[in-house]
């Protein structure tokens, strides 16, 4: 069974793992870390590791570990997007402190010149990259402002706007945006005729 692409563009790597639980709150919604081997294939694709670097398909405790994870990293920046930092359930920032603590993966610069990153246990070390990313996005007076939510009507996905202005709209231009415009023309012509 293969597993599909996850989205990626949310703009740090803590609001592109919130995403693999799409339409969060709804009747439809999707778990898409619902097993160890879509966890690896999420390490695979969004961590640092090289294509043809090996990640090992994590057990079933680290799988529970990640969906509990992605679940603190939504409480704390809900918290701090609607209060403060402060705010966030204390269990959720004690396992987000936990697992910001576990090592990290580094470059390795090898005899042909290549940069490639590796980990005791990739899986845990991406972990990691997300929690303390979502420390810092948490309570950074500059970005945590710019988290917005897609204006998609059935996306609910959060992302930093970047954008000089600070008016981007959707999580993706190609995806809900392109939904929007299209729904825009249909309803201008339809309306016209």
């Amino acid at each position: 069974m293969s597993t599909p692409a996850f989205r990626t563009g949310a703009g740090r790597i803590s609001l592109d793992f919130i995403r693999t639980l799409r339409w969060r709150g709804t009747d439809q919604a999707l778990e898409e870390l619902a097993t160890p081997e879509a966890l690896r294939a999420w390490v695979a694709q969004l961590g640092p590791y090289s294509p043809g670097d090996a990640v090992p398909v994590p057990t079933a405790r680290t799988l529970r570990i990640a969906q509990n994870t992605r679940e603190a990293v939504h409480a704390l920046l809900k918290a701090a997007r609607e209060t403060s930092a402060a705010d966030c359930p204390p269990e959720s920032r004690t396992l987000l402190n936990d697992v910001a603590s576990a090592p990290t993966p580094h470059p390795v610069l090898d005899e042909h010149g290549a940069l490639t990153h590796t980990a005791g246990d990739s899986v845990i070390a991406v972990l990691a990259v997300v929690a303390r990313d979502a420390l810092d996005l948490a309570t950074s007076t500059g970005l945590l402002p710019r988290i917005r939510d897609c204006a998609g009507p059935n996306c609910g996905a959060w992302f930093l706007d970047t954008s000089r202005p600070g008016t981007r709209r959707w999580c993706s231009m190609d995806r809900c945006g392109n939904q929007a415009k299209k729904s825009t023309w249909r309803t201008k012509h339809t309306t016209a005729r």
